[in-house]
């Protein structure tokens, strides 16, 4: 882009498996994708951050002294609540003109948020001189989606977007951050997202009900178990667990057995099982419906109409739900038979039409002098 001093993007990504546990301190499979968030930024010698944007004709103008003031944006607020955040982690701020070009799908369940914010302020790093630390990044970027955009999140989005590796999937500890890059060796199968295409908005979604009901289950369950996170709990310590009820009871059973998934799905995934990684996203998918509830009728309808297909060996929703995309393993000789028989089974099913992405396996910052 002409005039502008710097090229900064940060990814979207994909979750393989383990879905609404890394709140819970669970271990969770995220990828990054090729769709990713760039920012072209230079310094404008003023006190301002001039935002505007490729596919809006919007422009926002934030005061770098009144950061705080920007939270009910309509566009601009993850941007704002990005560089406040990472002003009151100590870092200097710039003022600057900002162009933001995202390819990551927004309502996607594919972190369109993470994306602009981890860009965000790497953008803001690069231009202040500063050495990246990607997984600074992403814990300030955490907590800007959290206490500046109100959504209640673990740290697994942003943690993708900053930290992705080309052609690798991330092992993450959302507890102790330990990651173990998982190298993605589907052999004859491949990765199809999928988007159901029904607006969502984390925020005004239950993503938050859900938050606080896996909190107050462990607050239950603490004293009873010596556990710090819900994660720790054990399937054979649940099993005979009493303490719980309803839909408290669902929504742990969700988070144990979905922890149980995320290894079992790793060694499926180094020992090259693609069938039993399939069989695993099946089982995600149905836990996410009935136990967890966050799925909803056009994911569920996209997931039935992925699994039946003969080329799948399994389908899940993948992101916070409550719309957003599926992730699919299906063998490379039938992704194009699969994407139209989904497609029109779907749309005959809800009335939406869906849309296929194709993305790679990619890093999670970069950054380039223009």
């Amino acid at each position: 882009m002409n005039g502008y001093k710097y090229k900064v993007t940060a990814a979207g990504r994909i979750n393989i498996i383990g879905e609404h546990v890394d709140y819970c301190g669970g271990k969770v499979f995220p990828a990054a994708l090729s769709l990713c968030n760039t920012v072209y930024v230079r310094p404008n010698g003023t006190d301002k951050i001039n935002l505007s944007w490729t596919t809006l004709p919007d422009k926002v103008t934030l005061d770098i002294n009144k950061l705080e003031d920007y939270g009910s944006l309509k566009y601009g607020n993850y941007q704002a609540g990005s560089a406040f955040l990472w002003k009151d982690a100590g870092h200097e701020i710039i003022g600057c003109d900002m162009l933001h070009d995202c390819t990551v799908p927004f309502g996607s369940g594919l972190s369109s948020s993470a994306a602009i914010e981890v860009s965000t302020i790497a953008a803001l790093a690069t231009l202040a001189g500063e050495k990246l630390d990607p997984v600074e990044i992403a814990l300030v970027a955490q907590r800007a989606e959290r206490d500046y955009a109100g959504v209640n999140c673990g740290i697994m989005d942003q943690y993708a977007s900053a930290c992705g590796k080309a052609g690798h999937a991330m092992l993450l500890d959302c507890k102790t951050l330990d990651c173990e890059y998982v190298p993605v060796r589907t052999g004859d199968y491949a990765l199809v997202i999928v988007n159901c295409n029904k607006p969502h908005n984390l925020v005004e979604s239950k993503y938050n009900e859900r938050r606080a009901e896996t909190d107050a289950a462990l607050e239950i369950l603490k004293p009873l178990y010596g556990i710090s996170c819900l994660a720790e709990l054990s399937p054979s310590d649940f099993s005979a667990c009493t303490a719980l009820s309803g839909k408290m009871y669902d929504r742990v059973k969700h988070v144990v057995e979905e922890c149980d998934r995320v290894k079992r799905a790793e060694l499926a995934m180094k020992s090259g099982d693609m069938k039993q990684l399939g069989e695993l996203l099946n089982a995600s998918h149905e836990s996410l419906k009935t136990l967890y509830e966050v799925t909803g009728n056009e994911l569920d309808a996209l997931a039935a109409a992925a699994q039946s297909h003969p080329a799948c060996a399994g389908s899940r929703m993948t992101g916070g739900g409550f719309g957003g995309c599926t992730v699919s393993l299906v063998l490379k000789d039938g992704v194009e038979d699969f994407k139209k028989s989904v497609a029109l089974k779907y749309e005959k099913a809800t009335g939406y039409k869906p849309s296929c992405y194709d993305a790679t396996i990619s890093d999670g910052i970069t950054a380039e002098t223009l």
